[in-house]
């Protein structure tokens, strides 16, 4: 009871921060407050992680026989892949289609998905129940296997994260040569980059694909792996209109609305393109009217759909909603949040079916999720402080823009 309450005072701290930088009203103590709090989150995913690997996965996690994926696979790995879309979306737009006017915000996007990517695999490491051995599907190859396609994919697009995000660093650090490298290979990286992520995004829907019968029939679907891409598509570009935001508040850099508000567009397009793959699937599967059926289930995935696509893909249409900041911020929000609900309705409560839930997640888990997301929101920071993420001649249009 003491962890749910001291992950509850953390979460409200988290929020009120938050709320603080969309209306710029900021108190004077808030940094060392949110400092105490960051600190204390960590301390105890340390405390955490230290019982996981000593006592087991069970001692911190609520997972079982009937449940055996929770919140770190459900929540931080497929949510968290998700999320991270919007790398490849943003670098196959300038690199592959040419549309230099989104130069500016391709290096902290890529940033950003490179570190969601490096969360991942922590969380992978932490869940799995044998975590010395991840090496084996690099040598151990089984080729009928989904999840050994999305190792293999995981890896590989890992790694081209990490070289289309070296440029900043190399410049730090004075490496011409191997920067001009990195530049002549930037067009084939990205082409690579494209094809990777696409595969693992559908690939992890197609997990499910084994699963018809369990699986609740409101999110099992044989087009389930296209819906799992075209959700990524959505969510990655809301992040990259959240991540702008908050990094303009936070570094009081201009913020680049026209070009987040063509990305907001497009999103809207998706989503739509989203809605109506769906509902056409539901209804062709004889499914339509399980979304009626007083459950937990129907109402998160009304949820899920009218929160989380129906209501940002409508903000998202008109004009002028789209060139307010704080409007193009919560319906990325939205959308980001249904997405999440989404992977976790999919992996957790679309899977858990009966009387009653057989996995709730622990404060443990909670805890060490909060962990990853300050761990990579500072180390973002941190990173865009030394290394020139965004471009010296940024401002001036984008403060003009923002004005």
């Amino acid at each position: 009871m003491n962890g749910w309450v001291f992950i509850g005072l953390c979460a409200a701290v988290l929020v009120w921060v938050t709320l603080c930088l969309i209306y710029d009203k900021r108190p004077r103590f808030l940094k060392p407050v949110t400092a105490i709090t960051v600190l204390c989150i960590w301390v105890s995913a340390l405390w955490i992680l230290i019982r996981r690997f000593s006592e087991g996965l069970g001692a911190v996690a609520g997972i079982n026989d009937a449940a055996p994926w929770g919140l770190w696979i459900g929540g931080d790995v497929f949510a968290g892949v998700a999320l991270a879309a919007g790398g490849f979306v943003i670098a196959a737009t300038v690199h592959i289609f040419r549309i230099d006017r989104f130069k500016p915000i391709l290096r902290p996007t890529v940033l950003t998905a490179f570190l969601g990517y490096m969360l991942v695999a922590v969380a992978l490491f932490i869940d799995i129940g044998r975590p010395l051995n991840w090496w084996h599907p690099l040598v151990m190859w089984q080729h009928h296997s989904v999840m050994f396609e999305v190792t293999w994919c995981v890896i590989l697009y890992s790694t081209v994260l990490a070289i289309e995000s070296s440029p900043p660093l190399l410049e730090r650090l004075g490496l011409t040569k191997l920067l001009k490298l990195v530049k002549v290979t930037t067009i084939p990286v990205v082409i690579a980059g494209v094809i990777l992520s696409s595969m693992h995004q559908s690939s992890l829907g197609s997990l499910y694909l084994i699963v018809p019968g369990k699986l609740y029939p409101l999110w099992y679907s044989p087009l389930i792996p296209a819906f799992f891409l075209i959700s990524a598509v959505a969510a990655g570009m809301c992040v990259v209109i959240v991540e702008s935001f908050f990094s303009a508040k936070i570094l009081h850099r201009g913020l680049e609305t026209p070009l987040l508000a063509d990305l907001g567009r497009a999103a809207a397009v998706v989503l739509y393109l989203y809605l109506i793959v769906k509902f056409a699937d539901l209804a062709v599967r004889g499914h339509l009217d399980l979304i009626l059926v007083p459950n937990l289930q129907s109402r998160l995935f009304l949820l899920e759909m009218v929160g989380g696509a129906v209501l940002p893909a409508i903000m998202l249409s008109f004009r002028g909603f789209r060139n307010e900041p704080n409007g193009l911020l919560a319906a990325s929000l939205l959308v980001m949040m249904g997405v999440v609900l989404n992977r976790i309705n999919v992996c957790w409560i679309g899977m858990d079916v009966g009387d009653q839930l057989h996995y709730l997640p622990t404060w443990m888990e909670i805890a060490v999720s909060l962990a990853f997301i300050t761990g990579g929101t500072i180390v973002f920071l941190l990173a865009v402080h030394y290394l020139p993420i965004f471009p010296a001649t940024e401002d001036e249009p984008a403060t003009e823009a923002a004005a």
